[in-house]
């Protein structure tokens, strides 16, 4: 029997998109969802992170926020080319930044202005149905031999392969993209499950104070992937039940 969460096609390859009415498209989410960024600049290692505060379409131009950690905004001011991406539902969205940006202001706030992208790289890579918890807070922990102690933190999505949590502080340093972590523990409202998981992407927040990670089932037992699939299920009715009900109130 197929899966009621995967969907048709699949993960599907990176594409370039080209035309301003698809790269205005895809960057919005990143503004309007303020998700966080991380910047690079392409002779160097180190990242930053910064958000997306406006897009002036009319003008061609968008604005990024102060850098963090601010030592970056040097960089920025002597013209260094860079790099930026951003994950937002399953999806990468990343491009390059060839040209010199302009120090500016926002609301009061200081920005960086730059030309909106030629082109933009669009990855999706998640092949299943993502539920949001609205309402509900699930603890969730992070443990096993690759840390010295359990990371507690909450649920934020999950699918029938993968997850979002939240863990306060700064973890980016401790946490390593690729690597397999033994435990990963849900108090699910029916059950406490745990299994293997491999750590796909890692952002801080410093006005949150908070690391999202998103998560991959690593050798999930069957008995625990019908137990997450049972609870994403619960949440997609839920979510459709709702759309229900806002689309008659």
């Amino acid at each position: 029997m197929s899966s009621p969460f995967a969907e048709g096609e699949g993960p599907q390859p990176p594409q370039i998109l080209k035309t301003p009415v698809e790269i205005q498209a895809n960057l919005r989410p990143l503004l309007d969802n303020h998700i966080p960024l991380q910047l690079r600049f392409t002779e160097r290692t180190q990242r930053y992170q910064t958000y997306l505060v406006e897009i002036n379409r009319d003008k061609g131009w968008l604005a990024l926020d102060e850098l963090i950690p601010n030592d970056g905004e040097r960089l920025m001011a002597s013209g260094e080319a860079f790099q930026i991406e951003g994950f937002h539902e399953g999806v990468r969205i990343a491009w390059n930044n060839p040209h010199p940006v302009h120090l500016g202001e926002l609301d009061d706030a200081r920005c960086y202005w730059a030309p909106l992208p030629d082109e933009i790289l669009y990855h999706q890579r998640r092949n299943a149905y993502r539920a949001t918890l609205s309402g509900q807070s699930i603890a969730a922990a992070l443990g096993g031999k690759a840390v010295k102690k359990p990371l507690v933190g909450r649920l934020l999505d999950m699918s029938a392969t993968g997850c979002k949590l939240s863990l306060p502080g700064n973890l980016q340093s401790s946490l390593q993209s690729g690597q397999v972590y033994d435990q990963l523990r849900l108090e699910l409202p029916f059950g406490v499950v745990t299994t293997a998981a491999e750590l796909r992407h890692v952002v801080f927040d410093e006005k949150l104070d908070l690391t999202f990670c998103g998560m991959r089932f690593y050798r999930i037992s069957g008995l625990t992937q019908r137990q997450v699939e049972r609870f994403v299920y619960q949440l997609q009715r839920e979510a459709r039940r709702d759309q229900v009900t806002d689309r008659f109130s």
